[in-house]
């Protein structure tokens, strides 16, 4: 069974399927941090100083009466929010890995993948004489290397 178990693990296609969940992983981190850190601060600057992380619609305080200046407070005195700040901020991560995929990912291996268009043979400009086996003009009528008449 031991041996069934580490016949399995060692196939091509587990293998090849940990190492590529690892670097989406990583992909996964490094995209979060460019939208967290790169993208989302001068898009909240240009709408007014906003800070989508901290954007949340209290339903219930918490332990603590609200207001609450920032979600990690109001999760904090335990209040039920609804966070629309970091839902947007998964969904911007999500379309800048969908379009990192698609354009470094799958098209690319899609190009690779269509059959190139094969040119046409361009038409014989030349045939054989039938009696010396020398190529000739397409149009010849007589063979200039042993004279013979060609048949048409």
């Amino acid at each position: 069974m031991l041996r069934d178990f580490k016949a399995f693990i060692m196939k091509g296609n587990v293998v090849d399927m940990a190492v590529g969940i690892i670097i989406g992983i990583a992909f996964g981190a490094i995209v979060s941090s460019a939208v967290k850190d790169l993208i989302m601060p001068p898009i909240g600057l240009a709408l007014g100083k906003v800070d989508f992380s901290n954007l949340f619609v209290l339903l219930q305080s918490g332990k603590v009466p609200g207001p609450y200046p920032s979600l990690a407070e109001a999760q904090a005195a335990g209040a039920v929010t609804v966070n629309y700040g970091l839902f947007t901020n998964t969904i911007i991560n999500f379309l800048i890995i969908a379009a990192v995929l698609f354009f470094f990912i799958v098209r690319p291996i899609a190009k690779m993948q269509t059959p190139q268009k094969v040119a046409a043979p361009a038409a014989p400009t030349t045939k054989d004489c039938q009696f010396c086996a020398t190529a000739i003009p397409i149009k010849a009528t007589r063979c200039p290397h042993c004279t013979s008449a060609l048949a048409k």
